[in-house]
């Protein structure tokens, strides 16, 4: 049976995992409008302006957030290969939106499903409520990123999508991703995605986009970890998929 994203949760997500974002700027806009007639007459313009372009913001972000989430053909996985018969891992920081749609559209596929996420490295507050509303499938195998548990060579690929960005930290990236270089086989594509702070993503999340890392960021890290980005992927505008293969192999 085909597996069907429910009509609006990507952007109701967003809400859910980051509600204290909303309630902080509806109490501040709420605010603002109340006692804005105590300030000066030039002082009300620029409030107004500044209400106007936060409620803009908002909009606009979540707007796009539907487009990304609910509209594009980012979850109907068309941008990767075919994995039936092939062993692969897909690895998560707590939040995992693509094992189930992997194996519902390549049924044959021999999946292992990691989640690295460690709640004192990565304390992002919306991915608790996330693990919460979603939590691992029983079979999601707990791992550290800098000791993935498998032998080298052990996967034909792997997914890392829209989790690396939880790694903060440079070093520990780095050595994330030396890791999933380890145990994919030589010669086999290592997929990452992620949305970039660039241009776009600035224009649709205005300060949000400081949560992303720059394209130079990535490709800094992939450098150290001895990887190279055989191929990039453009699912939307506002999501970058880098595939990545061993600086000492092509693809």
């Amino acid at each position: 049976m085909e597996i069907k994203r429910k009509p609006y949760q990507g952007v109701l997500n967003i809400i859910r995992f980051n509600w204290h974002f909303y309630a902080v700027a509806g109490v501040v806009i709420f605010t603002l409008i109340c006692f804005k007639e105590i300030f000066p007459q030039q002082l009300q313009y620029v409030i107004v302006a500044a209400i106007f372009m936060t409620i803009l913001s908002i909009i606009i972000s979540l707007s796009v957030s539907f487009y990304i989430y609910d509209v594009s053909d980012l979850y109907k996985l068309k941008w990767l290969p075919d994995t039936n018969k092939k062993q692969v891992l897909t690895i998560n920081a707590g939040f995992d939106e693509t094992s189930d749609l992997i194996t519902n559209k390549f049924p044959l596929t021999e999946l292992t499903i990691c989640d690295f996420y460690n709640s004192e490295k990565h304390t992002e507050v919306s991915i608790e409520r996330a693990r919460k509303a979603y939590p691992p499938a029983s079979k999601t195998i707990k791992v550290v990123t800098d000791n993935l548990t498998f032998p080298e060579n052990s996967f034909d690929f792997s997914f890392a999508i829209l989790a690396a960005h939880e790694i903060r930290n440079e070093n520990e990236r780095v050595q994330f991703f030396k890791e999933l270089s380890r145990v994919t086989k030589t010669g086999s594509p290592i997929y990452v995605t992620e949305h970039l702070r660039d241009l776009n993503n600035f224009l649709a999340y205005s300060i949000g986009f400081f949560h992303f890392h720059s394209k130079q960021t990535w490709l800094r890290t992939f450098e150290k970890a001895n990887l190279s980005v055989y191929k990039e992927i453009k699912v939307t505008p506002f999501i970058t998929t880098f595939i990545l293969c061993k600086n000492e192999n092509a693809l």
